[in-house]
C-alpha cells in the first residue's frame, strides 16, 4: 500500500520531531510502498532493506541526530550519481560500476540525516528530455502512464510524485531537472552551475551539468539546496557562492516572451495553461513585461545543434569507442554526432554564445525574473517512440538556454490541463538567485490550488524560507 501520509518536509518533520513517527517506522512504510511494484519503471536500484533500516537505526542511536536538518527524511538519487557501495549505471548496464565513495552532494545529505532509498531511472547517459531511452524500461508519467515522465531525470521526479520519497536528486544539462517536474506536478530546482558539487556524477556535458532537486514544494527544494550546496575543490567547475538575490517584499517585475515568440507546438491546452501561470504571477504581485525571447531561443538551439554534442562524446569517449553496441540506439546515434564537430566549430559556437549572453543580459536587465512554459507540450510514449529525436528537441524550447547562459531556474506546478495532465511554469533568474526563485515559486504554488504530485495530499502552507 502507498505511504499513508505526506512525505512533504513540513508535515513529515512534525511527525518525526513530535514522536508520532520514528525513522525506522518511516523506513518500513517507504520500503513497503516501494515493494508494491515498480509499475512506472522509476527505479534502477533500490537499496536492500537492511541497508535502509541500518541508516534509520543509526540516526535513532544518536541522541543529537534529531537536530539534523534532514533527520529521517527519505530520498532518492538519479543513477548517474554515486552512492558508496552501490552500482552506478547511467542507465547502461555495460557501463555499470560500484562506487567507492558517495558523490559530494549525496554525502552532504546523508550527513544531514537523510536516508537514501535507491537510485532512479533516466534517459541513458542523461541524454534526453523524455525518459524513454533506458534499457530498464520507459519511465511513465506518475499521473497518466500513457504519457512520458520527461527526462532525463525521469525516475527521480516520479518517485517524488508518487510519495515514495520526500525529495530526489537529478541532473540538469538541457532541462532534465525541470521538464520532469512540470510533467509530474512537483517542483524542480535547477541551481546555479557549480553551486552544488558535481564530483561523483557521471558527466553529460561537464561544463554545463548541474545537480538538480525535485521536491513537493519550493520551500522543500530550498531546504535541500541549503544542505547540498557548497564549494568543493574536487569539482573543477565548483564555485564559491556569491551574494544571494532575494525576492522583493512587494511587487516584482516579471519578463515574458512576446506573444508572437511563444511556441506550443500546436498544443492549445499548453498555451492556455501558460496564460493561467502568468495570471498566477500577477496575483502573486508580478508586473508583466514583454521581452525579446530571440536570444534565449537562439542559445537554446546551440545545445542540440552545435558542438556541445562533442562534449557528450568526450564525457564517455573511451566507453563509446569500445562498447557503443551496448548503448540504447537513440542515445548512441545522438552521441555519435559529436564526432562531426571540429575545433573551429567549437570556437565559432563559443563566440556566438558570448554574443547571445550579452543580448540576453540586456533583456534580463530591469526585470526580477523571467517566466516561460516549463515545456511547450507533452507527448505520449507512443508518439515519442515514433519520432524520438524530433519530439525530444521540441521539449527543450524553454529550457536548453538556461545553463548555457549561466542562469538558475525553478519549475512550479501551475494547474491541471483539461486532459487531467499537470502543467508547469518556469521562473528563470541570474546565477545565485535561488532564494528569489524559491520565494516567488512558493507564492505561485500556493495560489495554484494544486495537490502534491500524484497524491491527494494538499499543499502545506508555506512559511518564510529558512535564511541562508
Amino acid at each position: 500500500m502507498p505511504v499513508p501520509y505526506s512525505l512533504a518536509l513540513a508535515p513529515l518533520r512534525h511527525r518525526l520531531r513530535s514522536g508520532q513517527l520514528t525513522p525506522t517506522q518511516l523506513a518500513h512504510d517507504v520500503l513497503a510502498a516501494a515493494a508494491e511494484g515498480d509499475h512506472h519503471h522509476a527505479w534502477i536500484h533500490r537499496l536492500p532493506e537492511q541497508s535502509v533500516l541500518a541508516q534509520a537505526q543509526r540516526l535513532e542511536a544518536d541522541a543529537t541526530a534529531q537536530s539534523l536538518p534532514l533527520y529521517g527524511v527519505p530520498f532518492a538519487i538519479k543513477d548517474n550519481i554515486d552512492a558508496a557501495g552501490h552500482p552506478t549505471t547511467a542507465a547502461c548496464p555495460g557501463f555499470r560500476y560500484t562506487a567507492a565513495n558517495s558523490a559530494a552532494a549525496v554525502q552532504r545529505l546523508l550527513d544531514a540525516g537523510a536516508i537514501l532509498i535507491g537510485k532512479t531511472n533516466l534517459d541513458q547517459f542523461a541524454t534526453g528530455l523524455v525518459g524513454t531511452r533506458s534499457p530498464y524500461g520507459a519511465c511513465t508519467n506518475a499521473i497518466d502512464p500513457r504519457y512520458i515522465a520527461g527526462g532525463s531525470s525521469s525516475g527521480s521526479a516520479v518517485t517524488v510524485a508518487l510519495n515514495l520519497v520526500s525529495f530526489a536528486l537529478g541532473t540538469d544539462t538541457a532541462g532534465s531537472g525541470r521538464v520532469p517536474a512540470g510533467f509530474n506536478n512537483i517542483v524542480g530546482l535547477k541551481p546555479t552551475r557549480g553551486a552544488i558539487s558535481a564530483a561523483g556524477v557521471v558527466p553529460a556535458c561537464r561544463s554545463l551539468d548541474c545537480v538538480s532537486i525535485f521536491a513537493f514544494t519550493a520551500g522543500d527544494a530550498w531546504d535541500v539546496y541549503r544542505v547540498a550546496r557548497g564549494y568543493d575543490a574536487a569539482d573543477p567547475y565548483s564555485r564559491h557562492p556569491e551574494p544571494s538575490v532575494h525576492a522583493p517584499a512587494g511587487r516584482f517585475r516579471c519578463g515574458v516572451p512576446a506573444a508572437s515568440q511563444l511556441d506550443f507546438c500546436g498544443d492549445a491546452e499548453a498555451a492556455r495553461m501558460f496564460s493561467r501561470g502568468i495570471a498566477l504571477v500577477e496575483r502573486a504581485g508580478g508586473s508583466i513585461v514583454e521581452i525579446d525571447y530571440a536570444p534565449f531561443r537562439a542559445a537554446a538551439e546551440l545545445l542540440y545543434h552545435g558542438p556541445w554534442l562533442a562534449e557528450r562524446l568526450a564525457a564517455i569517449r573511451e566507453f563509446f569507442t569500445a562498447h557503443q553496441n551496448e548503448m540504447h540506439p537513440v542515445t548512441r546515434a545522438i552521441i555519435a554526432k559529436g564526432a562531426d564537430y571540429s575545433a573551429v566549430d567549437a570556437f565559432e559556437a563559443a563566440y556566438r554564445l558570448q554574443d547571445l549572453k550579452r543580448q540576453a543580459a540586456s533583456e534580463m536587465n530591469g526585470i526580477d525574473v523571467l517566466a516561460v512554459p516549463t515545456a511547450p507540450t507533452i507527448y505520449t510514449i507512443a508518439q515519442v517512440e515514433a519520432d524520438p529525436i524530433g519530439l525530444n528537441s521540441n521539449l527543450g524550447l524553454y529550457t536548453n538556454f538556461v545553463n548555457l547562459l549561466d542562469l538558475a531556474a525553478i519549475s512550479i506546478p501551475s494547474g491541471m490541463r483539461a486532459d487531467s495532465l499537470p502543467a508547469g511554469i518556469t521562473l528563470v533568474a541570474p546565477a545565485f538567485s535561488e532564494p528569489l526563485l524559491c520565494e516567488l515559486g512558493a507564492r505561485l504554488h500556493q495560489l495554484s490550488g494544486m495537490s502534491l504530485g500524484a497524491t491527494r495530499f494538499e499543499l502545506p502552507e508555506w512559511p518564510a524560507l529558512t535564511p541562508p
